[in-house]
């Protein structure tokens, strides 16, 4: 289950979406994320879908690959779909018991689940067609103008960075750890909620104990390299916007207006 967490992961394969500058994916990921809550009709999502779909086509990354994620946050999307099935009120269409699903829950149930679904996709795909440092490079080079403010860019570029790199190492350890613990005997699935919340406490600690290890060995390599944050340092491939990015740039612009329109006009 931990393992299926996409976030954070890097699928090496060639495609136009690998070559293409990291700050174009960073601008088209915050405006796909963006377009997906603004509109609330199926036209608008229709046109979301389209271009989802066209974008994991040319990231070549296997659509079962991305899928695979979304075992992650299956409970938080039940959660979410029955509560807004049942606790949003409306036109009642099915009743049973004290409980009511009304015309607008399910309409508010089933766009919440989709907007669920396609952000954690799209944030995936970000992810998996940027190397770390690509994404690195992108996030200092769009926080740029918030250096005017005294804003220490490159350190917190690096500093989401390194946490979402570290995402798939944690849950690799974590995955680890479970299967040392099952193999001597520990139950992670059965008893009371209490019981189980108590037999996490051998994961956590040793995770936590590798999570401090792991980040002061990060630490101590960074200070051998001579590291000390962003002042000064030149790049040594710098980032240059390609034809590609210019057109990509079009494109989402193209495809927010698209989203707009529908969002204002489709009657459904």
């Amino acid at each position: 289950m931990l393992r299926d967490i996409t976030l954070g992961q890097y699928y090496q394969t060639d495609s136009v979406l690998h070559r293409m500058d990291p700050r174009t994916k960073l601008v088209g990921t915050l405006i796909y994320i963006v377009s997906l809550f603004i509109f609330r009709n199926a036209g608008a999502f229709l046109i979301a879908t389209v271009f989802l779909f066209a974008v994991i086509k040319m990231s070549k990354v296997p659509f079962k690959y991305m899928m695979r994620g979304m075992k992650s946050i299956f409970m938080l999307l039940m959660l979410t779909v029955v509560f807004n099935l049942f606790l949003t009120p409306g036109i009642p269409l099915v009743t049973f018991w004290k409980l009511t699903i009304s015309e607008e829950g399910l309409r508010i149930a089933v766009f919440t689940a989709i907007r669920l679904v396609y952000l954690i996709i799209g944030a995936s795909i970000m992810t998996l067609t940027t190397t770390p440092n690509h994404l690195t490079d992108g996030m200092e080079s769009l926080m740029g103008p918030m250096k005017v403010f005294k804003v220490p860019v490159h350190e917190v570029a690096m500093m989401m960075s390194i946490a979402l790199r570290f995402i798939p190492i944690l849950l690799e350890e974590t995955d680890k750890i479970m299967k040392a613990q099952a193999a001597r005997g520990a139950d992670f699935e059965h008893g009371s909620i209490i019981k189980r919340a108590k037999s996490l406490v051998p994961i956590l600690v040793p995770l936590f104990v590798s999570a401090f290890r792991r980040a002061n060995d990060l630490a101590m390599a960074m200070e051998a390299r001579c590291y000390r944050g962003g002042d000064g340092r030149t790049k040594m491939k710098p980032l240059k916007y390609e034809v590609r990015d210019k057109v990509s740039y079009v494109v989402l612009i193209a495809y927010f207006v698209l989203v707009i329109v529908a969002g204002r006009f489709s009657p459904v």
